[in-house]
């Protein structure tokens, strides 16, 4: 008998143990990501004084993170103008981009009349038609933003038409046959399925912004990082340079990270395959 009663109680105490992981392992996984930055970062800072190379041709991180905090009014008041581009480019994106999915998902002419035509869009390269916009456009806003919604739209409508694709035809059937009208089946359950894909193309999108703003602040531009960038090219302030790089990619992580931020509070949670 109470080896009967040891078995009963058994397979939840051994559940617990198969599901209990190593106490060191959540934290570092949850640092290796700056482990391994502050890792590259002290072999850069070590190796550039050791190897004698000027800090003209490869600056340290210090006389960067240094030259970041000296300069930071001048960096971040252009921060700002190239944020507004990415922002303006990626809404743009997002707001066109979503509905354009679903008249693909919704109606096949459009989808056999759209997407041959955002494949052509999309293979052209984006430096080549930085120059185009800026004779069209002009020197001012337009032509960043356009550039940026070029570069964001198609991930964002690919992502889109995967997700509402990616439901099971067999739960759609099955809540038709309970009544469901199309809007209650793609308000409850399509839509909520397709979320994680969507918020994937946004992820990769405003990533992609970034170097559409960029790339059209290197063509034609008065302010921003990317003329910054120019600007130190030319004065060859190569320590000015890195920063703005720094600049140019802490802006695409803030905006990476608040997205996957946003993506966690209206997203249902989705256990990985791994």
């Amino acid at each position: 008998m109470s080896q009967e009663a040891t078995v009963a109680v058994s397979p939840g105490t051994e559940k617990k143990r198969q599901v209990k992981k190593p106490r060191g392992e959540p934290l570092l996984e949850r640092f290796s990501a700056l482990i391994l930055a502050a890792f590259i970062l002290l072999v850069w800072q070590v190796s550039v004084p050791l190897s004698g190379i000027s800090e003209f041709v490869l600056p340290t991180p210090w006389a960067i993170a240094s030259r970041i905090v000296t300069d930071f009014p001048l960096l971040i008041s252009n921060a700002y103008v190239t944020l507004f581009e990415v922002l303006a480019g990626f809404g743009s994106a997002a707001v066109i981009g979503v509905p354009t999915a679903l008249a693909i998902f919704y109606w096949r002419p459009v989808e056999r009349a759209v997407y041959p035509l955002l494949i052509a869009l999309q293979t052209i390269p984006k430096v080549a038609l930085a120059p185009i916009l800026v004779l069209y456009l002009g020197y001012g806003w337009a032509p960043k933003i356009t550039l940026a919604f070029l570069i964001a739209f198609f991930p964002i409508v690919v992502a889109t038409v995967v997700g509402l694709q990616s439901l099971d035809k067999g739960l759609v059937n099955l809540v038709r046959s309970m009544g469901a009208s199309e809007w209650q089946t793609f308000t409850k359950i399509r839509l909520p399925a397709a979320l994680p894909n969507i918020f994937g193309g946004f992820k990769v999108a405003i990533s992609l912004s970034v170097i559409g703003a960029v790339i059209g602040e290197y063509v034609a531009a008065e302010q921003g990082l990317g003329y910054l960038q120019l600007l130190a090219n030319s004065q060859f302030d190569t320590t000015l340079n890195f920063a703005t790089v720094v600049m140019i990619s802490g802006l695409g992580v803030m905006l990476y990270f608040i997205l996957t931020f946003v993506e966690k509070k209206v997203t249902f949670h989705r256990e990985s395959a791994k």
